[in-house]
């Protein structure tokens, strides 16, 4: 219980500190710009609320998670392909390697060339893309090095190859997998709100923007403190479905270790 509450007072100090500090310089602050916390945070409830989380917050939300889902879908299944088949693996290293230094950004104005910039298409397209590349470089990853000694044991048994992929490969893979899928994620974040700084209307990108050119500059703070919190919330949820699908893979690190 004694090392729950102090990683518990750990975990929230630096965000204390931190808000308190913040409250402490922009108190009294006359600054347009730099508008004083407390304002920030009076404006905060009157300016969610509503239309403006069921217009704008929960379709940003939305566009994020079917991208996320298309991203990861797509990505271990090319991946687990890929790290399985040696000769496609080198073909197709080349061009990932190449796909992947182009940032996600760059490709938002040519997607909205083919797909419109208004709509959903364009912004889940840009968030797929994105999030593909951390998941799918990282299972190759986690295919090709598991131990093939694993890989011919589960032949030999004759297991049957759905069978084989699900609990062998991929189950394998899964730790190297959940790093590249936690990777992803914050990308996944940027990219929901990048992709709705053009021709966007609603969304909490374009929210922020619209506070930002009409110079109400509280309630722009506001968006992208939200933006925060949701990134946390969303990166707390993420950590605990990976405690819980990887607990086995803890236990066995645990066990390495005594020996």
């Amino acid at each position: 219980m004694r090392k729950v509450v102090v990683g518990l007072l750990f975990a929230v100090g630096l965000p204390i500190l931190l808000i308190a500090g913040w409250w402490v310089v922009s108190d009294g602050s006359t600054s347009f710009f730099w508008p004083p916390l407390a304002e920030i945070v009076r404006v905060f409830p009157k300016t969610w609320q509503g239309d403006r989380i069921t217009a704008d917050v929960l379709p940003s939300l939305a566009r994020l998670g079917l991208g996320y889902a298309i991203a990861l879908i797509c990505g271990i299944g090319i991946g687990a392909a890929i790290g399985l088949n040696p000769r496609l693996r080198a073909f197709a290293e080349p061009t990932l390697e190449f796909f992947r230094a182009i940032p996600p950004p760059v490709l938002i104005p040519v997607i909205a060339l083919f797909a419109g910039y208004t709509g959903w298409t364009a912004k889940v397209v840009t968030i797929a893309l994105g999030c593909l590349w951390p998941i799918l470089l990282n299972a190759v990853e986690g295919v090709r090095g598991l131990d093939e000694v694993l890989l011919d044991t589960a032949r030999s048994y004759r297991l049957r190859r759905r069978t084989r992929l699900l609990n062998v490969v991929l189950r394998g893979a899964s730790p190297q997998i959940a790093a590249g899928a936690r990777q992803a994620l914050s990308i996944g974040v940027i990219l929901m709100v990048v992709s709705e700084l053009f021709g966007a209307n609603r969304g909490l990108g374009a929210s922020i923007v619209q506070f930002q050119r009409s110079f109400a500059i509280p309630e722009m703070w506001t968006g992208i403190i939200l933006l925060g919190l949701i990134g946390f919330l969303l990166s707390v949820v993420f950590r605990f479905v990976e405690h819980r699908s990887l607990a086995w893979y803890r236990g066995l690190r645990r066990t390495d270790r005594r020996l």
